[in-house]
This record gives C-alpha cells, structure tokens and sequence, in this order.
C-alpha cells in the first residue's frame, strides 16, 4: 500500500498556498525604528541603511549568521556609527509594523475553507519568536519555513524544495505568494503557481482554491 502524507493529499485536491510573510501579511521596515535616530533628516537615514546595515547585511541575518556576530563585524568596518548599528538587534522589534489586515482576513478565509497553509519567509532565527508572540494568526500555519533556522534564504531554489519536500506539496497545486520578484521567479522556475504582492495588489480566495 502507498502511503501518501495527508498534506501531500489536501494540497492536490484543494491547492496549498505558501504565503511570505514580511509586507505581505505583516509590514516590516528598517525605517520604523531609524526615524527615532534621524528625526526628520531622511536622506541621512537613508545613506545609512544603503551604506552600513544594507539590505544584503541584513540578508546575512536571514541566512543564520548571528546578530551578535554580524553587528561586531559591522561595528568594526563602521566605527563611528557603532550606537546604530546596535540598535539594529537591540530595537529590532520596532521596525516591525502593523499587519496588513486584509490579507490576514484572506488567510483566515483560506483556513475556514480548510486550505493547507505555509509560510516560507526569509526572517532571522533570532527575531522570528518575536514576531510569532505579537501576531496571532502565525499560529494558523500547517507548517513554517524560517530561512535563519535552515539556513538557506529565498531565493535559492533549496528552500523551495525543501518546503515542497518537508510538507509533501506538488508544486502545480501550490500556490506561492510574494512581494520579491526574484522570489517569485524562483518559484515559477519550480512550476509553483507563484503570485507576485504589493500594496496595489488585491488578493481574493478564488484566487487560491483550485
């Protein structure tokens, strides 16, 4: 007898969707926390996050490497901005921002109709329990991928195979939802039926329900 994960079946006769998380279901913004240091001197701030916590520093975060670590290793390249960098881990939880509510009303929606649900998120192992203790529907996942857990970060098609394996989801019934078009790409090159997010984008469950 074959013996096929229950997910595995859900997922073909229904469609999973495997949602991002940072500004899809909540907003998350470096800029939260800096404009308490900056004030009203934007292009100060800015220089800042494109010049010493960059995005690809970040990045180095998501992908496991440890704040204390990273935040060292800045602070000696950056000397002079060694206070903010260390306000990156010590106040990260302040560039976290609100959800964006409809789309947490689609993924509660989705839940009721019984869809499996995943998260696939490229979030440092770190900070992700301080999200996971703020925002409650984090709990209505079957399942959730954490790219500083496995050290892996979208978007390497490793962690697309490895959710895909992990919760035994056929790739042409799973939906994948993103704000990232290199994310995206790297899903469809997967045959995952990939969406493409941003805040001009209006989501609706037909969209979902194969």
């Amino acid at each position: 007898m074959n013996h096929v994960h229950p997910d595995a079946r859900t997922a073909r006769r229904r469609g999973a969707v495997i949602w991002d998380l940072g500004n899809v279901l909540i907003r998350w913004d470096p800029r939260n926390l800096y404009r308490r240091y900056f004030g009203a001197d934007v292009a100060s701030m800015d220089w800042f996050l494109a010049n010493v916590c960059t995005p690809s520093w970040n990045e180095q975060l998501d992908a496991g490497v440890p704040f204390a670590a990273a935040i060292e290793d800045l602070s000696r390249r950056f000397p002079e901005h060694r206070a903010m960098i260390a306000a990156y881990g010590a106040e990260w939880s302040q560039m976290l921002g609100e959800p964006i509510e409809a789309n947490v009303q689609l993924l509660r929606q989705l839940k009721d109709r019984a869809v499996p649900l995943y998260a696939l998120t490229n979030w440092s192992a770190e900070t992700f329990p301080i999200a996971k203790a703020r925002f409650d529907f984090l709990q209505l996942f079957d399942g959730v991928v954490v790219s500083g857990i496995e050290r892996l970060v979208k978007p390497d098609p490793a962690i697309y195979r490895l959710i895909l394996d992990r919760y035994q989801l056929d790739p042409a019934h799973t939906h994948f939802i993103d704000d990232s078009a290199k994310n995206i790409e790297a899903a469809r090159a997967l045959q995952i039926k990939a969406v493409h997010y941003n805040e001009t984008t209006a989501l609706n469950i037909d969209m979902f329900l194969d």
